[in-house]
């Protein structure tokens, strides 16, 4: 929020510098982003009267004036403006004068050979208007030649532009501003008088259908409005806040939200009429309905929605409630009587209201942290007030409806000086150590307009404003308002007395070990967001940001995909890639959520080599894939077996396999659907997979798997048999070399098929296998005698289990 010192001068004395003040709120939590010195924009323009105005002599837009600035003779300005005219008081910037909003000095200079000197300025000229048609004229009375010209403009001001925290509503105000700036340098508030409200017939009627959305409606209608500008004072506070001057009715509202903090809207009466379509109304306040629409004061049209809180005349949408008014009922210039609208509204109603129609305004940033409920007809008759003085209206009707709870009832906080001790510590100033003070304690909650009653020794029930009720709940609140306006920096730099070494969890050593295996077979990690579209999902968010992001992922292999075709349209080529990330989903009707790692695999292995083949690539196959995998489980320590699957509709049904580790299955690897593959324009062979993270995290943290333990390699050699047999379709490769390892046990040093054959020379429902089965010992050389047996019972084991026919 951008503070006018000026306007906060009026509330609290101040006697710091702009570069002190700015120091102070930083450190108590009000960060001060920018310090604008409006001084500057006119430092050297004065007053000066055109004494008279002649034609240029040799150009017809250029005019040669004859302009007394206070000094002892007049001064000549070739102006090019065309309101420019004898016997007007205007801005003019002296020679030697520096303008920052237009980056210029001013210098003597020659315009069509008529010496200038000094140039009379438009308001765009000095910062004031983006665009100006011509030179300021001043229309003040009692002016002089050689005036300073910046308490005419307001420009006598300095600005701080300050951010509040998110807790801190109350600072969204000139006047919570001025309160902790009073208790930051120990002064009183001096708040603006005002008049009580005259009696008004309360006729006005008012129907809230959620008193939990609104918990406050105050409706008031002034007649015999005047609109028209406003006074140079108001369009000057407003326009330091960085708010443009429309009229004196809405500049009055925009002023009192400035103000108080409490956003106020004004409805031409007679428009409400029209569009109530009747001379008696009633003011509602209602969630929209499906299908309404409503143009808002910015020009557009808005679809409203069940989340909309709109006000209503007779039902009818004339404004988006908290968030900004409707254009078929604003004041314009021809308005005469008003409604003023004073209201509370539920936070997270306008923040759900203003995310859906996508519209955001100062009420409804200020509705969203939430406003003072106390202070909202003080602000409504500081309004009706202003409104009396600068437009002459008077008030005739009012309506309210009201639900807001007693203040008064709400519980006192007790706070305990002991415990404010144990948390904040020690205090050191001039050379001393010492605990907080009991009576710095009390000072400090009562300048922040707490009210204190003593129930024990170093015990108080604490009382807090009304303008703190959000932010100031519980007894740790409290002792934080201590310590941040005692100041931070006057404690105690205290470390623990015992520090530990930092370490990483199993988990995180497992992550690391993980991704460095997949690193090193060449895959690149990618992190994706976990919010996706709610097509995509199980679970969907209730306040999403974006359409795009408002449900929770199910799994890691869309967005793998998706990155995978995004690099390929790029003519980036392949992108080789894993990911570790949560995934979310529905298991009956709880929410559920685990840790996951996929990887997707595709393209050429060796780009850099295909000039060997023509210049045309070699797809990656099937079992290469395998192979990468079989690579980072073989480096983790693992032994996975592969088993056949067609679950996953996302994959090749006779090209998956799911992965099972000790007999559990940790996850599924394959090729991609063709179907998937032609609907996504991916390239003719891509294969992803997919891991529970947990189960690689349980297994691979255990002792054994994190040090590693050297077998002796055989000095003995190898005896190689052949095995070849006629199996069934259905009997995957896998199960036979399970069975096979599982009957030779130790001596079985390896196993690998070389052939397959399906055709006419193999029985119906099967093909013909041929295996290479390797035996060797540690300890010696196998003999016939030995391997004969083992090899035997090998061929035995398989024609029971899977009713195999041998060739050999």
């Amino acid at each position: 929020m951008r503070i006018s010192l000026n306007w906060l001068k009026e509330f609290v004395d101040i006697s710091l510098s702009p570069e002190e003040l700015a120091k102070t709120l930083t450190i108590a939590g009000f960060e001060v982003e920018e310090i604008e010195d409006r001084r500057r924009l006119a430092d050297g323009v004065v007053v000066g009267k055109v004494v008279s105005r002649e034609p240029h002599p040799d150009a017809d837009k250029l005019s040669v004036c004859q302009v007394d600035i206070g000094a002892a003779e007049l001064s000549t300005i070739v102006c090019g403006a065309k309101n420019v005219r004898a016997d007007i008081f205007v801005p003019v910037a002296t020679l030697g004068t520096y303008l920052p909003a237009i980056d210029l000095k001013l210098k003597p200079t020659k315009l069509r050979g008529v010496n200038s000197s000094g140039m009379i300025c438009s308001l765009s000229e000095l910062g004031l208007e983006k665009d100006s048609e011509g030179i300021h004229i001043f229309t003040q009375a009692d002016l002089k030649p050689g005036m300073d010209v910046r308490p005419l403009l307001g420009l006598d001001d300095v600005v701080l532009d300050l951010t509040a925290t998110a807790n801190r509503a109350d600072a969204l105000s000139m006047v919570g501003v001025a309160r902790e700036v009073a208790a930051l340098t120990g002064v009183e508030v001096k708040l603006p008088e005002i008049p009580p409200l005259k009696a008004a017939g309360n006729t006005l009627q008012i129907a809230v259908a959620d008193h939990l959305a609104c918990p406050a409606y105050i409706g008031t209608v002034i007649e015999g409005v005047k609109t028209g500008p406003s006074p140079d004072w108001l369009k000057f506070r407003l326009q330091a806040a960085g708010t443009r001057p429309i009229n004196n009715v809405v500049d009055i509202t925009n002023y009192v939200l400035l103000e108080w903090g409490q956003p106020l809207h004004a409805f031409d009466r007679e428009r409400l009429v029209a569009v109530a379509g009747a001379t008696e109304f009633t003011l509602g306040v209602r969630l929209a309905k499906a299908g309404e629409t409503l143009t808002t004061l910015d020009g557009q049209a808005r679809e409203l929605g069940e989340k909309n809180l709109v006000i209503t005349a007779n039902d009818v949408p004339v404004a988006l409630a908290g968030v900004m008014g409707g254009e078929s009922t604003e004041v314009h210039s021809g308005t005469e009587n008003i409604v003023l609208e004073a209201a509370l509204f539920e936070p997270v109603t306008v923040r759900r209201s203003s995310r859906a129609v996508g519209l955001r305004s100062e009420s409804s940033t200020r509705y969203e942290r939430g406003v003072n409920q106390v202070e909202l007809d003080r602000a409504a008759q500081r309004a009706i007030a202003l409104l009396q003085e600068l437009a002459g209206g008077t008030v005739v009707h009012r309506g309210m409806a009201d639900t807001r709870p007693d203040p008064n009832a709400r519980p006192k906080i007790t706070l305990r000086l002991q415990r404010l001790h144990e948390v904040l510590g020690h205090v050191q100033k001039d050379g001393e150590i010492f605990d907080v003070p009991l009576a710095d304690v009390e000072r400090i909650l009562a300048d922040l307009g707490c009210e204190l009653e003593s129930t024990g020794e170093g015990v108080w029930a604490v009382k807090v404003p009304p303008y703190r009720y959000r932010d100031l709940e519980r007894e740790i609140d409290l002792i934080e308002e201590v310590a941040r306006l005692y100041g931070y920096d006057n404690f105690c730099d205290t470390l623990p007395s015992q520090s530990a070494a930092g370490f990483l969890s199993p988990a995180e050593k497992v992550n690391r070990k993980l991704r460095e295996s997949f690193r090193a077979i060449g895959l690149t990690e990618v992190v994706h967001y976990s919010l996706v579209k709610p097509e995509l999902a199980d679970i969907t968010l209730s306040n999403p940001l974006f359409v795009e992001y408002s449900a929770l992922r199910k799994e890691l292999l869309t967005g793998l995909i998706d990155a995978f075709i995004y690099n390929q349209s790029q003519g980036n080529g392949a992108l080789n890639a894993f990911e570790i990330g949560r995934v979310f989903w529905l298991e009956n009707e709880d929410y559920a959520e685990a840790d996951y790692l996929a990887g997707i695999l595709g393209g050429n292995l060796n780009p850099d080599g295909s000039w060997a083949n023509g210049g045309k690539g070699q797809p990656m196959s099937w079992y290469e894939a395998k192979g990468l995998l079989d690579a980072a489980f073989t480096q983790l320590g693992l032994e996975i077996s592969y088993r056949a699957d067609s679950s996953n509709n996302k994959l090749h049904p006779g090209r998956t396999a799911s992965l099972w580790l000790q007999g559990r299955q940790i996850g599924i690897f394959g090729q991609l659907h063709p179907q998937l593959r032609q609907e996504k324009d991916l390239i003719d062979a891509a294969y992803v997979f997919e891991l529970k993270l947990e189960m690689l995290q349980a297994v691979l943290s255990r002792p054994s798997q994190q040090v590693p333990v050297f077998k002796a390699f055989s000095t003995y050699p190898a005896v190689t048999r052949d095995l070849a047999f006629f199996a069934p379709l259905e009997t995957s490769v896998g199960d036979l070399e399970q069975v096979m390892q599982k009957t030779a046990k130790k001596l079985l040093a390896g196993v690998e098929l070389f052939d397959e054959y399906r055709g006419e020379h193999a029985p119906e429902g099967q093909r013909s296998l041929a295996f290479s089965l390797r035996y060797r010992a540690t300890d010696k050389t196998l003999t016939d005698e030995e391997i004969d047996p083992v090899h035997q019972k090998v061929r035995d084991a398989l024609v029971k289990q899977f009713a195999v026919t041998l060739r050999s």
